[in-house]
């Protein structure tokens, strides 16, 4: 299985990282490492990576109801099936987990190790605000925290309609900039939003610069394949690191 280790200045205590899709069972166009119980694929081959995927972690994956929302839940609050697009925890060895396919992963964390979070940067939860929902729902006093933005879709290759662009004009005008005119259509910088969003906040942010569309080696990518797999970004706070 090859993994993808966040670049940032995280204390020790605090773990995580993004499959790609390399080191399953899947096969076709799930080849091979696909975690998606959603993407049509056979169930038994993504329980079986789901397992493979667990021999790596402290604890089983708190999975995510997905919906393009901004919902955000504390893991002591998750249960199957829960409606959500970001988490976070301050309890150790509870594993965060996202799904996404070209949408975009983000963790957050603090220089203290205090907490982690996960959200799936999809344009309708971006344009939403789920960024400012999660900060929100952070613990108070909450000092230095940074974010790395996982493997995710990158301007060259994400183009929108007029909708997605005026949906995040709509909440701030500032964001023109992240949309360049193409054909008709838009190329939207969806790290650039997420970025500028973070650091409007104060985080600091921290870039994979990984596009899921450009490697079709390495990425599943719902816009370039339509019918395809799911990676996983996933967080936790390690009980055994000072």
């Amino acid at each position: 299985m090859q993994i993808i280790e966040p670049g940032w200045p995280a204390p020790a205590r605090v773990r995580g990282f993004s499959t790609t899709r390399s080191g399953g069972t899947s096969r076709g166009p799930y080849a091979s490492l696909n975690l998606g119980m959603n993407s049509n694929d056979e169930t038994g081959a993504v329980a079986a990576n789901r397992r493979r995927l667990s021999k790596r972690l402290p604890a089983p994956p708190r999975w995510l109801k997905q919906v393009h929302g901004t919902r955000v839940v504390h893991l002591a609050d998750w249960h199957a099936g829960i409606q959500a697009d970001a988490a976070w925890t301050d309890r150790p060895d509870e594993v965060l987990a996202i799904l996404s396919a070209d949408c975009l992963p983000i963790l957050l964390a603090d220089a203290a190790g205090s907490f982690v979070a996960a959200i799936h940067g999809g344009w309708r939860s971006l344009a939403g605000g789920i960024v400012e929902a999660v900060l929100a729902a952070l613990p108070a006093g909450k000092n230095d925290v940074m974010a790395w933005l996982g493997p995710g879709i990158c301007a060259r290759c994400y183009q929108v309609g007029a909708e997605v662009r005026t949906a995040f004009l709509q909440t701030n005008p500032d964001l023109e900039r992240f949309f360049l005119p193409d054909a008709g259509r838009w190329r939207l910088d969806l790290k650039g939003v997420a970025a500028f969003e973070l650091m409007r906040c104060r985080v600091r942010v921290f870039d994979s610069a990984l596009c899921t569309m450009e490697e079709p080696a390495r990425f599943y990518s719902y816009r370039r394949d339509g019918q395809t797999g799911r990676l996983a970004t996933l967080a936790w706070i390690d009980s055994g690191a000072g």
